[in-house]
């Protein structure tokens, strides 16, 4: 039997002064939601597999959290995954992880939902599950334990992780989520079983259950076919989508210490329609809605009245893509008796303008970021980010020119067929912006290159392709080392075992769950901190299962494979994945989706949107109906 809140709370007060950063784990923060925990008939932990200081600004638990608690039926309290010490502290003592609202143990809530933004979270799932002393397999698990949800971007390929969760949520949340809860507490009103639940989940739309699921594998490894267990289970589970974009979150909690990101944060708009073809949030994440300006700064309004932050975050794949950006920016900077940090951490090269740099000058102090992404014209075309040289060296120019000190540029190297020689390309153009900044500036310009090695993720056009060798990528790193060198230039790039543990979780099947457990078991736990990493752990966890790492990163994939990832749809059609994939290999670039459609599946997907959002439409030769051009609200 789990220990009791008070109970909890008690054996806390003798360890807590004896850890580092006490203030994780002691709750009572600004803006935090407590109910009465025996008032409330479904309960709800929403936890984030890091700790706290990553965790807390997580824009996406806090829609959740909001959202939840909006409900007079359900009360949703946070958890996050203690540090090193604290961990040493509750395994000690025998403390069960807990909830920061109320000190309750996590295996007394009903539902334990689990966000996964990122595949390197992975090992901290599984040490959250047994802090919380739950069952890491989902099969051991049943009516008595808290029903264990996962959803973010990792879910997209769910497969690694199936073992260990009961239910995945693809796609968006807002909505999907109440359906679960009401689900749930039908559920627990008539006292029903562990399988009778699933079922009633399976019935959702963009509900992944892994256990209605058998994977099937030829001799060599690949997958031959996936076995549906039971009727309610679909073919295909297509993510789910918020037709319009809810009010966003207001009220902020303020965090007890020092967190990554002190800001208030608004999505101003989601999706993207560039079509980058490495990047696996740009189609995920189809199709675009944006919210009005209106709307925007009225949450900003109210979340600085409720939470005193000074920086406000306009957050989306590419914030200057947003139809008003200067409208908005004028309307934020405007608010009156705030002294605003505005911050766009994603500006696009071609959609930036002179005008909206003048505007957030005020933030000049942090620099600036672009991300040309390659150096080659022969690169970009493969990629689809087709910006020209000069285009980046006259941005540069502006910058240096209004007063910016710093340039960040994000290059990614190993994409696909790329040579010494474009690597080569990306120093010489850092070297030709920094001329530029020296030219303005002098010796106070500065140029940080950060180039982060191509993973081809679930659900791009680049899905087929192998990764590069750790050897290709050490050799590509060295001539960058050697190259981008001298006053005001830094480099930072990923080390080549943090690239193919990315891989192989994002790639990986249901076997590499084995993997996955084996290595927390020895060890392996905040893989994506640098300095906790243990590639020895999944080295060895590799021997005891036999499986090759190889298979999952270094072998090209038949054009007619089935990817583990096939269960699950993204809504844009795995066969437009494919032929863009033939483009990038003619070097035939796709302009924006907003200059014209090319049919890539998500809009007849989501034919209910248009329904939901009428207005000014544009053209889309794939249904035959014209669509939005100015809000780009199918």
């Amino acid at each position: 039997m789990s220990l009791s809140a008070t109970e909890i709370q008690a054996r806390l007060e003798r360890i807590l002064p004896r850890v580092a950063k006490p203030g994780r784990y002691v709750g009572g923060e600004q803006n935090q939601v407590t109910k009465d925990w025996e008032a409330i008939p479904t309960r709800v932990a929403l936890a984030f597999p890091d700790i706290y200081d990553i965790g807390l600004p997580n824009l996406g638990l806090a829609i959740l959290y909001q959202a939840l608690n909006a409900r007079p039926d359900v009360l949703a309290e946070r958890v996050y995954l203690p540090w090193i010490d604290m961990e040493a502290f509750l395994r000690q003592e025998r403390i069960p992880l807990f909830s920061l609202e109320t000190r309750h143990a996590i295996a007394d809530f009903d539902i334990l939902g689990i966000t996964l933004p990122y595949e390197t979270l992975y090992t901290n799932t599984l040490n959250l599950l047994d802090l919380a002393g739950l069952p890491l397999r989902s099969a051991e698990r049943d009516e008595r334990h808290p029903l264990v949800i996962a959803g973010g971007h990792a879910a997209y390929n769910p497969e690694p992780m199936a073992n260990f969760i009961d239910a995945f949520v693809i796609g968006e949340g807002e909505e999907v989520l109440h359906e679960i809860v009401d689900v749930y507490s039908e559920w627990k009103a008539q006292s029903g079983s562990r399988p009778a639940l699933l079922r009633s989940l399976a019935r959702l739309p963009g509900l992944y259950i892994p256990s209605f699921y058998t994977p099937h594998y030829t001799a060599d490894g690949r997958i031959e076919r996936i076995e549906r267990l039971h009727p309610d289970a679909p073919a295909q589970v297509t993510k789910r989508v918020v037709a319009q974009l809810p009010p966003p979150p207001t009220r902020f909690i303020v965090p007890s210490i020092e967190v990554v990101h002190n800001r208030v944060s608004v999505e101003i708009m989601r999706g993207c329609t560039r079509g980058c073809r490495f990047c696996h949030a740009g189609f995920v994440n189809r199709p675009v809605r944006e919210r009005p300006v209106s709307q925007i700064v009225s949450a900003i309004e109210t979340a600085l009245q409720q939470t005193g932050f000074e920086e406000i975050a306009l957050l989306s794949l590419s914030s200057s893509d947003y139809t008003n950006i200067l409208e908005l920016v004028d309307a934020v900077s405007a608010i009156e008796g705030q002294h605003l940090v505005i911050s766009l951490p994603s500006l696009r090269i071609e959609s930036f303008s002179v005008e909206l740099m003048e505007k957030l000058r005020g933030a000049r102090q942090g620099g600036f970021t672009l991300a040309p992404e390659a150096a080659t014209e022969r690169m970009r075309q493969i990629i689809n980010k087709p910006i020209q040289t000069e285009q980046l060296l006259e941005t540069a120019r502006a910058i240096y020119s209004r007063g910016w000190q710093t340039i960040k540029l994000y290059f990614m190297i190993g994409h696909p067929s790329e040579t010494l020689e474009d690597v080569r390309a990306i120093a010489n153009l850092c070297k030709q912006v920094i001329a530029e900044g020296r030219r303005i500036l002098g010796h106070r310009a500065a140029l940080h290159a950060g180039v982060s090695t191509f993973v081809p993720k679930p659900h791009t056009p680049f899905q087929w392709v192998p990764c590069d060798t750790t050897e290709q990528i050490q050799a590509k790193q060295q001539l960058l080392r050697n190259e981008l060198r001298g006053p005001g230039l830094k480099m930072t790039w990923t080390s080549p075992a943090e690239t193919m543990l990315e891989a192989w979780l994002s790639r990986g099947d249901r076997r590499l769950g084995q993997v996955i457990e084996l290595a927390w078991r020895n060890g392996a736990r905040f893989d994506a901190w640098q300095d906790q990493f243990n590639p020895h752990a999944w080295q060895t966890a590799f021997e005891q299962t036999g499986l090759d790492p190889d298979f999952y990163t270094h072998r090209m994939r038949g054009e007619d494979e089935i990817f583990p990832w096939d269960v699950i749809s993204p809504g844009v059609r795995k066969s437009y994945l494919l032929e863009e994939y033939h483009n990038s290999q003619c070097q035939q670039t796709r302009p924006d989706c907003r200059e014209q459609c090319f049919a890539c599946g998500i809009l007849p997907t989501f034919s209910s949107l248009r329904r939901a959002n009428p207005g000014p439409l544009w053209k889309c030769p794939e249904v035959g109906t014209p669509r939005a051009t100015t809000e780009v609200q199918p």
